[in-house]
């Protein structure tokens, strides 16, 4: 089950009482995981994170630190020696960069039991060098950038290939999102935002968060910025991992039995698969009595159209189809609704048998 979780910066926010809070409202959403960072730190806020990051425990979440070789120089602490974290209350630290491949694998090893992150966004053959020293993979995660600079987050064509080649050493990887809160911060001055894909940026969060489960490719979601408002933390915890969640927009001549069908009814995709729509079929048995008269029929059906067939397609009246492919209508499928134009990069993954809901 992917978990989710915030990001925190105490140095920045100087307002522990805040911090706390906003830990408490994550707890209360079901979120578990709390990622800080260590690389430009002073001595004298060490004790903020120590203060921070128990507090975090106390509330059952799992709390992993951003470091740097610089972090443990300038703390005197070595890779064999990782007592100055377990002392801050950390479960795992986060290499932003890393050491040699041999030295990470010899970490995964620690008598304090942390787990070592990774850099997830190197397309670099780092991470098989580390295997090759074969590390305790049970403490061995990966976890991906975030981007301050507007247009220097990964392209997804990046994202996947680094992803897919972790995941396929059966390693887990954690990837972020952005908060859209107007005064959200995060550790560096710039602040355009802070996501891993660049494509995210400016998208709501929830449908960053549902694109990413999309992908099949991150174990862990972690928003970047703080604060999230109560509602995008609500939004997030709210999005099942294995169902694809697309926004629409509705028609206004649209009955109830087409809202029923559309909102309320377990959708999935048929598994003989139309290059021109994705079909969930069995609507139309369990609704084969309801009347489903025509609506609006335009003569030509776009991709991101959702449809629902009337009355005059006789037995396959009832039927969802969300169109892929422009085609043409003969009055028999009523258009009922539209994917919202940023939402399109969810029609990727459709694929057969693939569940799927609607939402507005």
């Amino acid at each position: 089950m992917p978990r989710l979780g915030i990001s925190l910066y105490p140095d920045v926010s100087k307002d522990m009482k805040k911090d706390k809070e906003y830990i408490d409202l994550a707890a209360k959403y079901g979120y578990s995981r709390l990622f800080t960072n260590l690389l430009s730190v002073s001595e004298e806020d060490l004790q903020k994170f120590k203060e921070l990051n128990k507090y975090a425990h106390e509330k059952g979440f799992e709390v992993i630190l951003d470091v740097a070789p610089s972090v443990f120089e300038a703390n005197h602490c070595s890779y064999d020696d990782l007592t100055f974290f377990k002392d801050l209350y950390a479960d795992g630290i986060r290499l932003d960069e890393g050491f040699n491949g041999q030295k990470e694998a010899l970490m995964t090893v620690n008598p304090q039991r942390l787990k070592i992150e990774v850099n997830a966004s190197q397309d670099t053959k780092f991470i098989d060098n580390i295997l090759s020293y074969k590390p305790y993979r049970d403490h061995l995660i990966t976890c991906h950038n975030f981007y301050p600079q507007r247009y220097t987050g990964l392209s997804y064509e990046l994202f996947k290939k680094t992803s897919s080649a972790i995941k396929e050493n059966n390693l887990k990887v954690a990837a972020f999102v952005s908060s859209q809160e107007k005064n959200a911060f995060g550790p560096w001055p710039v602040n355009d935002g802070l996501c891993t894909l660049e494509m995210h940026r400016d998208l709501p969060i929830d449908l960053q968060v549902r694109h990413l489960y999309a992908t099949g490719l991150v174990d862990d979601i972690l928003i970047a910025n703080c604060y999230a408002s109560e509602e995008e933390l609500k939004q997030v915890n709210q999005i099942h991992p294995g169902k694809l969640t697309i926004k629409i927009e509705l028609n206004q001549q649209v009955t109830e039995v087409e809202k029923e069908i559309l909102f309320n009814y377990p959708h999935y995709v048929r598994g003989d698969m139309s290059e021109y729509m994705a079909r969930s079929t069995m609507s139309r048995i369990d609704y084969k009595d309801a009347v489903i008269p025509q609506g609006t029929t335009p003569e030509v059906l776009h991709r991101g159209d959702v449809c629902i067939l009337n009355e005059k397609y006789g037995r396959y009246k009832g039927e969802l189809h969300l169109i892929l492919k422009d085609m043409p209508n003969t009055g028999n499928i009523n258009l009922v609704g539209k994917v919202l134009e940023e939402e399109k990069i969810l029609l990727e993954f459709i694929e057969p048998w693939k569940p799927f809901a609607l939402i507005r």
